[in-house]
């Protein structure tokens, strides 16, 4: 079962937000919070194993919220949910620890999937969200040469799961287009990233476009 808090100012939303996580028998909501300092009082009363974050809060916003989260052992898994995607906020979000980060009006399906998809290690980021830094980070012949460059380190089946990454498939997508299993298409991803030197599947995603190999 994964444990959800959900941390919005607006009642109705949070209302709504629990009733589609709560669709899924796999999803228990078990707490929410009205701002920053109240979702951290939350997260250290019922111990969640993921945080539907806003951005825009009282007191304390999501994004500081969830820099602090990020500073604590054993912290949960931060999905920011806003209705904003100006790139700073993304930029912020994800420097500050979060592992996630969609719009408001995200169909139930694909909110349900996500928190299932952040709360198994993995991040996720709206396929727009997901084209504007891969806009903002491939500009240049100098970033492409260099990015060609490191992709050389990867086998040819590495390079099939980079361009499925790059597509924004969920490990499980990419394991039905390849072929795979799904714990082999995670096996790759982890590889991927520690040839590449990347930290988030975002990172390696770049780095496919800027190469331009997808």
């Amino acid at each position: 079962m994964i444990k959800v808090l959900i941390a919005d100012d607006e009642a109705l939303v949070r209302t709504g937000l629990r009733l589609i996580l709560e669709s899924d028998p796999g999803i228990e909501v078990t707490a929410e919070a009205g701002d920053g300092e109240e979702a951290l009082a939350q997260v250290r009363a019922h111990r969640p194993d993921v945080v539907l974050m806003d951005i825009r809060m009282p007191h304390l916003d999501g994004l500081a919220a969830t820099r602090r989260l990020s500073t604590w052992p054993d912290t949960p898994r931060v999905l920011v949910l806003t209705t904003f995607d100006h790139d700073e906020y993304v930029h912020t979000a994800l420097q500050n620890g979060a592992a996630g980060f969609l719009f408001k009006d995200t169909p139930p399906r694909d909110l349900i999937a996500a928190v299932h998809t952040v709360a198994d290690g993995n991040g996720i980021l709206a396929p727009s969200i997901t084209k504007h830094l891969i806009d903002r980070f491939t500009r240049g012949s100098t970033a492409q040469t260099e990015a060609r460059r490191r992709l050389t380190a990867l086998t040819p089946r590495e390079r099939d799961v980079i361009a499925a990454v790059a597509d924004g498939m969920s490990n499980a997508d990419a394991a039905r287009s390849l072929h795979l299993s799904e714990a082999t298409i995670k096996a790759h991803v982890t590889q991927i990233m520690a040839k590449l030197g990347a930290t988030n599947r975002v990172q390696i995603a770049v780095l496919a476009h800027q190469a331009n190999t997808t």
